[in-house]
């Protein structure tokens, strides 16, 4: 996002929708469009790629997204890669404007079944997500984001081969410091809660916690052009152990159209 509050008047445009575990609630602006690319790899052999483009939709009040995951998983064949679900989302500003310091932007997504069940990469059945991101400006250089959201996939096939309705919950908050407009500390924190395997007709929830420190930075060009690259160690906490790893992030975002049209 290239707008939204500054720390000075004669500041760059700062970064703000640059976070990589949490989403901001800045909708973009009317005439800007984002590409984004997470890559995240564990300590084993496994990794994923996530790519995500951003539109407002006739006005910085509607988004419409698409994020398209490749993942490197473990399967019954042993590791492979290949597509995930893809979700098509839809965001609503619903607080916050110029250079308020209160957002909130509610989303919906769909998720379609393009990833193989069978090799670990997808559900195998159309599903959809509920997500609130609450971003707060605290002080001039202090920001944080707040996350909530719940999946659900009605009629997905279990461990055990039944149809149930898999349901997962996920919350997180971050903090992010501006050492300048152009450079940025984050430390987020996820929980994620998901549907386990517990034995032949039985099931249990698996909570994992994730912290991760980062830092991130831009470049600005006269043309409204915006590339933030970003990097942060992501550790996953007790029973996620094993899904620490290291996280690299870029963003690029200009403008496709003139701004007084």
């Amino acid at each position: 996002m290239l707008g939204g509050a500054r720390l000075s008047a004669q500041s760059p445009p700062p970064i703000l929708d640059n976070s990589f575990l949490m989403e901001e609630a800045y909708n973009q602006e009317w005439g800007v469009v984002q590409h984004i690319s997470l890559f995240t790899r564990e300590r084993g052999r496994s990794w994923s790629y996530s790519f995500t483009q951003e539109w407002p939709f006739r006005s910085q009040r509607h988004q419409l997204s698409v994020t398209m995951p490749i993942l490197h998983a473990d399967g019954p064949g042993g590791l492979a890669t290949g597509l995930g679900d893809v979700a098509v989302n839809y965001r609503f500003q619903l607080m916050g404007k110029g250079d308020g310091r209160a957002w909130i932007a509610p989303r919906l997504s769909v998720l379609l079944p393009t990833g193989r069940r069978q090799a670990n990469r997808g559900e195998g059945v159309i599903g959809g997500q509920l997500a609130v991101p609450v971003s707060l400006q605290l002080s001039e250089r202090v920001a944080t984001h707040l996350n909530a959201g719940v999946s659900l996939h009605p009629r997905a096939l279990d461990e055990n081969g039944e149809r149930v309705t898999r349901k997962s919950y996920s919350a997180g908050a971050s903090i992010i410091y501006f050492l300048s407009p152009t450079v940025n500390l984050l430390l987020e924190s996820v929980v994620e809660n998901n549907p386990g395997p517990a034995g032949p007709g039985l099931t249990v929830r698996e909570t994992s916690v994730f912290v991760s420190p980062g830092i991130r930075w831009a470049y600005n060009f006269r043309s409204g052009l915006q590339i933030v690259p970003g990097l942060a160690y992501t550790r996953g906490l007790d029973s996620a152990r094993d899904e620490s790893g290291l996280l690299l992030y870029l963003s690029v975002e200009h403008p496709f159209k003139r701004r007084n049209q």
